[in-house]
């Protein structure tokens, strides 16, 4: 449980012996970084059969519950969909560490430092710099609209962040995990197209359902390993490593240009992990 003021929260009891310190922050940040291979992910499932983004979102799913649930056994027992401007989506989604910074201290009783401030200032500054378009390249209704998603996935997503400490004394890792996708698995199920389902390229679905297991299934058990053991601002912030880590894929992988500008708030993105990860 949570104690006020205190910077880093203890694991919660019969999880047997506490972890090196700075183990947890490395947990959460080899999450955020597996999950910026998504964009490469999904990149080739379509080349090998095009699927519509609800039924990809809903394979996914599927394996990282089943592999959650196999996992709570021995235990005791996003990807999101960018359709309109992404620059705009993806930076709007990303307010999620500046949500959980204001709400940590209100329902977690998680003392807000000054270098955790610093941090999430300067990593989502990063993240303006990179993401923002230098001209106006969308319609004004486009605009908004992918700001509004955006930001509606960034308050669930500050929720889910934030639910995850409330149980972490009630749950294991993989039942929250688990049970997290018992219930979202059916409802993204519900808006898979009928016709979808019956179309599925089998090539495609193996590799998705394959490659799920890493970013998927194992980053999300280390992002829920980590931030049961750490401030939920400071874990947030981490996860500003996954947009740096697409886009630097998206470079390295499929030759799309990364600018100076783009350099610039890489460095920023980076300072602020760094800040977070030496308070371990």
């Amino acid at each position: 449980m949570q104690v006020a003021g205190a910077d880093v929260v203890p694991a919660a009891s019969g999880s047997g012996p506490a972890p090196s310190r700075v183990l947890p922050y490395a947990a959460v940040a080899l999450a955020a970084c597996s999950w910026g291979t998504w964009g490469i992910v999904i990149r080739h499932t379509d080349t090998l059969g095009p699927m519509p983004t609800s039924l990809e979102s809903t394979l996914v799913m599927a394996v990282m519950t089943l592999a959650s649930g196999l996992a709570s056994i021995f235990d005791r027992v996003r990807r999101p969909a960018y359709k309109l401007t992404i620059a705009v989506s993806v930076l709007t989604h990303y307010l999620t560490p500046i949500f959980v910074a204001l709400a940590a201290p209100l329902l977690l009783r998680e003392r807000m430092t000054g270098r955790t401030a610093l941090a999430v200032a300067a990593s989502f500054a990063g993240l303006a710099i990179m993401l923002v378009p230098s001209s106006q390249t969308a319609g004004t209704t486009a605009m908004w609209t992918s700001a509004a998603l955006g930001a509606g996935s960034a308050v669930f997503y500050a929720g889910n962040v934030i639910v995850n400490k409330f149980v972490a004394a009630d749950f294991s890792t993989s039942e929250s995990m688990f049970w997290h996708g018992v219930v979202g698995t059916p409802l993204l199920a519900v808006f898979v197209p009928r016709e979808a389902w019956s179309a599925i390229d089998p090539r495609a679905a193996v590799f998705l359902l394959v490659t799920s297991l890493g970013p998927g299934a194992l980053a999300g058990l280390s992002f829920v390993w980590g931030l049961r053991r750490i401030p939920a601002a400071q874990a947030s912030t981490l996860t500003l490593l996954e947009p740096l880590v697409s886009i630097v894929l998206g470079t390295a992988l499929l030759g799309e240009w990364l600018g100076p500008r783009s350099l610039a708030g890489a460095v920023l993105i980076l300072f602020g992990a760094l800040a977070v990860m030496r308070r371990a």
